[in-house]
């Protein structure tokens, strides 16, 4: 081939080189996506007397298996480690996931773990560097007292109820159900998925009234207390990927005491099954990481075994850390 005809082809070669290869790892920056995530779940504060001998903290295994069954594995996090420690965890996981239980939102020692990495996953988020936090219950509380900076929780209670939600109109254009089924999305608003547990939360009229809550989150549904009260039952964050049920996904799958109304019916299972999906698909948008691969190994929560705890608890099975 002449020098001539070579011209236009190196041209463009080079051209392509120069353009393309300095988009390209912008490109697969975005589209990368971390096929083996691991999701942190932060463990709760032992309260309960009947618990204490197996550990000063817990998580109930329906959490594990629910993140499990969106295809990621769980890391525990302790409560009783250094900001250090906590940072250097951040980096190696790819989403969190503050559970329910009994906990001061303010002074505990889950409040003050939980806003570290709170602060983290902001900072991380507005660099570009994703991470997803999901809070279930009380970890929706607390997300709420984070981002308000002060807690306004009220009497909601809605003590083992099973509840169809009160969808909002931008529920329907929401990140959390635009996978959902037309069928699933109608019985969600009209069949009793979602299982509540719990006795205070944010209402309706605080949420509106607070600038902070409603600046940083989407309403997705409510719901009524027991003393009539309408309550917050589902958010979105607007600009950040963090998520809050004031009821439990969890249980639809992975807990059968016949004293609790957890919700077992076809459509209950796959509410919990496309949640568990989405946040886990959440967390493959992270593309942290633990560099040392013994390190990850024992991280997770292979390492332990749970207990059966249904002969003291409402729990089939619970970890102690």
């Amino acid at each position: 081939m002449s020098s001539s005809a070579r011209s236009p082809y190196l041209y463009l070669l080079f051209a392509w080189y120069f353009c393309c290869s300095k988009s390209l790892p912008t490109r697969i920056s975005q589209e990368s996506v971390n096929d083996r995530p691991v999701i942190g779940i932060l463990t709760q504060i032992v309260s309960d007397e009947s618990m204490k001998p197996f550990g000063s903290t817990y998580i109930p295994a329906s959490y594990v298996k629910y993140v499990e069954s969106g295809g990621s594995r769980v890391m525990p996090i302790r409560l009783t480690l250094t900001t250090a420690e906590y940072e250097n965890i951040f980096k190696n996981i790819n989403g969190l996931i503050f559970i329910g239980g009994a906990a001061d939102l303010e002074t505990s020692d889950f409040a003050r773990v939980a806003k570290i990495f709170y602060k983290l996953a902001l900072a991380a988020n507005d660099a570009g560097d994703f991470f997803p936090i999901w809070g279930t219950c009380m970890g929706m509380q607390l997300l709420t007292v984070l981002v308000a900076g002060e807690n306004l929780l009220t009497d909601t209670k809605a003590e083992n109820l099973a509840l169809p939600l009160n969808l909002t109109t931008e529920a329907y254009s929401s990140r959390m159900f635009q996978g959902f089924p037309e069928k699933l999305i109608k019985a969600l608003t009209q069949e009793p998925l979602t299982g509540n547990f719990h006795h205070y939360g944010i209402t309706v009229e605080t949420f509106h009234e607070n600038e902070k809550l409603r600046s940083f989150f989407t309403l997705l549904s409510t719901n009524v207390a027991t003393n009539g009260a309408h309550f917050v039952s589902t958010l979105e964050g607007i600009r950040y990927p963090f998520y809050g049920v004031q009821w439990h996904p969890e249980v639809n799958r992975f807990q059968w005491d016949r004293k609790l109304n957890f919700p077992h019916s076809p459509h209950a299972v796959q509410l919990s099954s496309l949640l568990a999906e989405f946040f886990v698909n959440e967390g493959r948008r992270s593309l942290h990481h633990f560099i040392n691969p013994e390190e990850e190994a024992s991280s997770l929560i292979y390492s332990y075994t749970p207990v059966y705890a249904r002969n003291f608890t409402s729990y089939e099975q619970l970890y102690f850390f």
